[in-house]
């Protein structure tokens, strides 16, 4: 794999815009299709603590939005409470983080998402930027990431897998200070489009395992597979009322302006009555809401993107007590398991299809059966106990 070093952060507008030209020439076919074997590599990364103020505040970590709020409201003393997620602006005389102090930990990603558009925005990418969606994401965390360091961060592209919608490959992000590996993620993308077979794929039949997470080759396939059942739901946490300019709040703290975000006019300009949160903002409170990236240097942390939550509305999240891994870890560990539902019943099992970004398929993203149990997001943290 050949690397290339850049001296600056991509301008992400102009590739954004870049991507979005080009993919109206990648047309397919598909089905055979190789990734470019190249790395980008940008030396000396620098946090803006600016930005990184916003975001922290938007997702929830550090004294944002999800902390200052969390129990309060009738039924706190037992867990329950109403969450409102401020659409108003950065408040005055808000410190900065104190130089040293550490970042939320989905906050690599925002330092590398520059670097994997212009990857995805280059002539030698075989798949359109425009409809990819984002499915899941993996991260791992060896030691925090501080406001004064300077990473390096790098991505490159495996895959890509077959899909029985398309074609799946991720994108891996990773950061190093002086060379140690400290931070990485993989973030699962999908591409729709037709099959060769027309249907489902040999490899994927009912209960198939996320996009990116394949059972060994040595592994033969059981003969006869037990039965499927939906998992309990988790208890609700609290409810959290998403306001229409949540989308515009996380694009300006984290720089990811896609237009399906931002307000109902560009939204339809995708397909979408009207706009969605991004995936990563409901990944990134999520995880804030658990409290597991308190006092933890080590972590790490996983989401599947189900259908996309519009904007606005009202989400209940959703989160079990922390129980001890079986994993095994050198000191003692907590595991989170959380979930976003919304629906009139939002505690009813969920299995709707669909991810953030999904152009074709059904529900709430195209203003049909908003009313109906929908699960949105599914996720799990395992962390140092502090």
């Amino acid at each position: 794999m050949t690397v290339q070093r850049l001296s600056t952060p991509p301008r992400l507008p102009l590739v954004l815009a870049r991507g979005a030209l080009a993919s109206r020439s990648r047309r397919g076919p598909y089905e055979h299709a190789r990734l470019p074997g190249e790395r980008l590599l940008l030396p000396d990364a620098r946090i803006d603590e600016r930005r990184l103020r916003a975001y922290a505040r938007v997702c929830g970590f550090d004294g944002g939005d999800g902390k200052a709020t969390t129990g309060q409201g009738p039924g706190a003393a037992q867990g329950y409470g109403t969450a409102q997620i401020r659409d108003a602006g950065q408040g005055p005389g808000q410190p900065l983080p104190a130089t040293g102090s550490p970042v939320p930990p989905t906050y690599p990603h925002v330092l590398g998402f520059p670097l994997a558009m212009e990857l995805m925005a280059r002539p030698g990418f075989p798949f359109p930027v425009l409809g990819l969606v984002h499915t899941g994401i993996e991260l791992t965390q060896h030691r925090a990431l501080r406001t004064g360091d300077r990473p390096e961060i790098s991505v490159h592209a495996e895959g890509p897998a077959p899909h029985r919608r398309g074609s799946s490959f991720d994108v891996v992000t990773e950061a190093r200070l002086d060379g140690a590996l400290i931070w990485h993620s993989r973030s699962t993308y999908l591409c729709r489009h037709r099959t060769a077979d027309g249907g489902r794929r040999p490899e994927e039949q009912p209960g198939e395992q996320p996009p990116g997470l394949r059972l060994p080759a040595t592994d033969p396939p059981p003969q006869h597979p037990a039965p499927q059942h939906p998992a309990a739901p988790l208890p609700v946490r609290e409810h959290w009322d998403l306001p229409s300019g949540l989308g515009r709040r996380y694009a300006r703290a984290s720089g990811d302006r896609n237009p399906i975000h931002l307000h109902p006019l560009t939204a339809k300009l995708f397909g979408f009555p009207r706009h969605i949160a991004h995936g990563m903002w409901t990944f990134a409170r999520a995880l804030a809401g658990t409290g597991a990236t308190d006092g933890s240097e080590q972590l790490t942390a996983r989401a599947e993107f189900k259908a996309p939550v519009p904007l606005p509305s009202s989400v209940a999240y959703c989160v079990d007590e922390p129980t001890a891994s079986a994993g095994g870890y050198r000191a003692p560990v907590r595991v989170h398991r959380f979930e976003l539902r919304s629906g009139d019943d939002a505690t009813a099992p969920q299995g709707a299809p669909g991810a953030p970004g999904a152009r074709s398929n059904g529900g709430a993203e195209h203003g049909e059966g908003e009313g109906r149990p929908r699960l949105h997001l599914t996720g799990e943290v395992t962390s140092e106990r502090p």
